[in-house]
């Protein structure tokens, strides 16, 4: 899980175009949106892309669902390993 995590790291750095930050300086378990790396909604949607792009996955923009995977570089890791599995 752990080589996911980076590899969704490295993800949202350059689909974000994040500079002066690598994927160590990014907590797994911190926030994503407002507090954490402090993203916003567009970001929201242009990860997603990302992730859907990368890994196939697909969520619903407006779910309380897709909020909970959103909410850590750790959720989306095993929001994408268990899609992965399916």
């Amino acid at each position: 899980m752990q080589a996911l995590e980076h590899e969704i790291k490295a993800l949202v750095i350059e689909s974000l175009n994040l500079e002066d930050i690598t994927p160590d300086d990014i907590d797994p378990t911190a926030a994503l949106f407002v507090e954490g790396l402090g993203l916003d909604s567009i970001d929201a949607l242009e990860l997603g892309l990302a992730l859907q792009k990368r890994y196939g996955v697909s969520m619903s923009a407006d779910s309380e669902e897709t909020r909970k995977h959103f909410a850590s570089v750790r959720a989306l890791a095993e929001f994408v390993s268990a899609s992965r599995t399916r």
